[in-house]
């Protein structure tokens, strides 16, 4: 079915526009028309009618044809637009077909009209079509532009063979350091960037070239600044209608990063797989030549080195002494300078200076290190880098592994690092060689101080009980290092085990024979004084055995050390009738000592006393439990008015078997058992959910302080443990922490961070015992407290002058620092008074309430709001 036209015709002759559609009809078009004699109807009928085709007359009154184009062109510039017109000379035909009329039709030639329509419609559709498929590929280029503008590769299009740069995209200047317009006007840029190593190899593939070749190829260039960098170029080569080459479609990238890293990966397997191989050799090959042997002949063959030797040190001679190689030798050890102490002009020999030192020595540019004195055998062999590489077995060199490459730079930080692993495993093996026939020694004696183990020491103490029988008495002392621990993690274990064997040297230039003096633990040594014959003698011998140990500073690395010991005695034969015992008994006294002292001998009464304190301890886990332990609360009051104000959380255990415990006869456990660590958090979560009880009760609940144990702030995840003992609590900001003013500036740094935490949780911090421990000023300006508690220590005291004026400058300083300042231990009236014209704050004490259970205290707090 043929589509429906719709026509538009501009004429001011109703017969000739009815002649002009009766045409259309004729030559079989079906028509819908409108025709139009004025401007207004002309303009409305184009937004409202939308013609496919617009016919005009060329001359009509008050509305000229050209007019008509005009609207017509400027309204919608793609509707056909045929003149027809008995008047329009061939002049205005040519100017309206100029100014956008698609043809002309004169009116005595009618039967043309239908196929210049048709024509007409036709053209206009393939403009369209044309138009639309212009405007996409527009939109691809713009797309493509901007896909190519953010691209970090650059996208090329060369000229063959004249190498004119059809375009190249902005990436240019930061892979070659050259902008777009430097390339454009320069036909040679490109070629004059290759390095000149590569550029005939480039040049070459240009005058190769043929249609449709891909391209790939790697090369370097050398940017204006002298930087070499590594480019990869992929494309194709495109011809012309002739056949010709005529250009190279190719994008270039920057790759000096990924060549060095598979460079460096090549690298790293070549020496993975030196150090596999000599380690399975080490497992299969008993004998030390053997060992040296192979070790040269994997490095040069698994690891690629130019060439590789093992020397050993010969300490008479003092020179490295080559007896195992592989590689490129010929002849090198004829001019390589071995003597470990030799220095020639230019330089040192790097076998004897890594044999002096004690550690690897690198030279990675032979070429232009001035230190490397065999420059030319070198490069004749094609090495450009090197390492000597000491293998230490004991407290020396036993020799060097040497080995050569051919990259420059070869030995980097990780080469290094697996270098040194296969040093130190050759070392173990050399150190497993010499040893083997040595097994039992090692069973025996401690490996760092060469003194007896303790399975060798418990043998010869026995000897030495044997030999005196039960009518003579001798003595076992335990010597333990306090801190040791410290030292050896804050310098290093080098450092450490230094400072044990210069221990070790004292003791045995003290005891005056080997046989007895032992290492039995870490940081513990064990002694046997034979013939005591009067404990007092022993007495002052200890004394100055450990003034000896202790006194004078130990000297390690340039570093000077004090120490301290501590030592557990025991005698026979009246601590212990056979070895095990004894060493029991004696290592029982050492636990018992506390730093400070400098021995502790072993009795049947601490024996006793440990047996109870062990019970003790297992009552005291049960009590945590069995949820035996209660909160007592002795109140705080304002000084001025003594109404309460706070309460101070004491803990009471309140056994079934021992009844209602003091706290001085179990703190002191908890603490040194680590069991403080959950009671503290118990009476944490108690206190709160006591303040919690009082809140909700209605009650003007008070301020509640709990003493928080130095071991409980030492933790790392005291912030934790205390935010999780408070959550049930409705108030933590009616919660305050209670800290030892010692405690606060052990770690002070630490310490504050904690605190500021804790403030963050809304809970207050106050000082404890102020005044007793050693604070500094500009520190405690710093803490984040807001009250100081006045040591009962000072408040006992107030008559004296000197302590009233200590008081009152600790009052006065806590006021200018805006903290409020508490004084515990107020006994009598006369102490209240006191503290009261020096403007203390609060008080506690007896004279007010003693500590109360919470009941007690929930009766007091009901009487005060009633």
């Amino acid at each position: 079915m043929i589509e429906r036209l719709r026509i538009l015709l501009a004429e001011d002759m109703a017969t000739d526009a009815e002649l002009e559609v009766l045409e259309l009809a004729r030559a079989g078009l079906r028509v819908t028309h409108l025709t139009v004699q004025s401007r207004g109807a002309f303009v409305d009928a184009l937004r409202e009618f939308i013609p496919d085709v617009i016919l005009s007359d060329f001359s009509m009154p008050g509305f000229d044809g050209m007019a008509v184009l005009a609207l017509a062109r400027e309204m919608c510039p793609d509707t056909p637009f045929i003149f027809v017109s008995g008047t329009i000379g061939e002049e205005f035909a040519i100017r309206a077909l100029k100014n956008g009329a698609t043809d002309y039709v004169l009116k005595d030639n009618l039967v043309r009209l239908p196929s210049a329509v048709e024509r007409a419609l036709r053209e206009a559709k393939e403009r369209v079509a044309r138009r639309k498929v212009e405007e996409e590929l527009e939109a691809l280029r713009d797309r493509l532009r901007s896909i190519v503008s953010t691209l970090p590769d650059v996208v090329w299009s060369v000229a063959v063979p004249s190498r004119e740069i059809l375009y190249v995209s902005p990436a240019a200047i930061t892979v070659f350091g050259r902008t777009q317009k430097e390339f454009y006007e320069s036909r040679a840029l490109w070629s004059d960037l290759i390095h000149p190593d590569d550029r005939p190899r480039m040049m070459t593939l240009w005058e190769n070239a043929s249609i449709g070749e891909k391209v790939e190829a790697e090369y370097r260039i050398v940017k204006s600044n002298g930087e070499v960098r590594w480019i990869q170029g992929r494309g194709r080569f495109a011809g012309d209608a002739a056949g010709r080459v005529a250009r190279m479609d190719i994008i270039s990238r920057d790759i000096t990063e990924q060549r060095e890293h598979v460079r460096k990966l090549a690298q790293l397997s070549r020496v993975h797989a030196v150090l596999s191989g000599i380690n399975a050799a080490i497992v299969r090959i008993r004998d030390r030549q053997g060992l040296f042997d192979e070790a040269c002949r994997i490095a040069v063959e698994n690891g690629k080195f130019r060439m590789a030797w093992i020397g050993v040190v010969e300490r008479d001679a003092m020179q490295v002494n080559p007896i195992a190689w592989s590689g490129d030798v010929r002849g090198f050890f004829d001019s390589a300078p071995a003597a470990v102490t030799e220095t020639r002009p230019g330089g040192q020999g790097l076998a004897g200076r890594a044999v002096r030192g004690m550690k690897p020595m690198i030279s990675n540019d032979v070429r232009n290190d001035p230190q490397t004195l065999m420059t030319k055998e070198c490069a004749e062999r094609g090495i450009n880098s090197f390492a000597v590489i000491p293998l230490i077995v004991g407290d020396g060199v036993f020799g060097v592994l040497a080995l050569y490459a051919a990259d420059v730079g070869f030995f980097d930080d990780e080469e290094m690092r697996l270098l040194i692993e296969l040093s130190g495993d050759i070392s173990f093996a050399l150190d497993h060689i010499e040893k083997e026939e040595k097994v039992r020694y090692l069973a025996y004696y401690d490996s760092l101080t060469g003194l007896a183990n303790r399975t060798l020491f418990l043998e010869r103490l026995a000897q030495h009980m044997g030999t005196a029988g039960q009518r003579q008495q001798l003595a076992l002392v335990i010597v333990n290092i306090e801190r040791f621990k410290i030292i050896n993690d804050a310098f290093g274990r080098q450092v450490g085990d230094a400072l044990l064997k210069q221990v070790a040297e004292r003791l045995l230039e003290l005891a005056k024979d080997p046989n007895r003096v032992a290492r039995v633990g870490a940081d513990h040594f064990a002694v046997v004084i034979p013939y005591v014959k009067h404990e007092e003698n022993l007495i002052r011998g200890l004394e100055r055995s450990s003034r000896r140990v202790d006194g004078d500073p130990y000297t390690v690395s340039g570093n000077e050390f004090r120490i301290s010991t501590r030592s557990g005695v025991a005698l026979f034969p009246s601590d212990g009738s056979d070895a095990d015992t004894l060493f029991r008994n004696a290592e029982s006294a050492l636990k018992k000592s506390a730093s400070g002292d400098r021995y502790l001998f072993y009795t049947r009464q601490m024996t006793e006393r440990f047996a109870e304190k062990l019970s003790l301890e297992n009552k005291l886990r049960q009590a945590l439990e069995r949820d035996e332990f209660v909160l007592y609360y002795q109140p705080k009051v304002d000084v001025a008015t003594r109404r309460m104000i706070g309460a101070e959380a004491l803990i009471r255990w309140q056994s079934p078997e021992l009844g209602l415990v003091p706290p001085m006869q179990f703190i002191p456990l908890l603490e040194e058992t680590g069991l403080i660590l959950q009671v503290g958090a118990w009476a944490l979560k108690r206190a709160s959910l006591d303040h919690r009880g009082w809140v909700e009760r209605g009650l003007k609940a008070p301020r509640v302080a709990v003493n928080v144990s130095p071991i409980q702030l030492r933790q790392h995840n005291f912030v934790d443990v205390l935010k999780q003992a408070i959550i049930d609590g409705i108030a933590p900001p009616g919660i305050d922490l209670e800290i030892t003013e010692s405690v606060v500036m052990d770690d002070i740094q630490t310490n504050i961070e904690k605190l500021t935490s804790v403030r963050r949780l809304g809970l207050e911090i106050a000082i404890d015992d102020f005044g007793t421990g050693y604070s500094s000023l500009a520190y405690l300006a710093k803490l984040p407290v807001q009250s100081l508690k006045i040591d009962r220590s000072f408040i006992i005291m107030l008559r004296e002058p000197n302590t009233m004026t200590l008081v009152s400058t600790i009052i006065s300083l806590a006021h200018s620092l805006g903290l409020k300042v508490i004084g515990e231990g107020v006994d009598a009236e006369e102490q209240a008074t006191a503290l009261r014209l020096l403007k203390c704050d609060e008080m506690q004490g007896y004279l007010f309430s003693k500590p109360r259970p919470r009941e007690e205290l929930t009766a007091l707090l009901d009487r005060a709001d009633s």
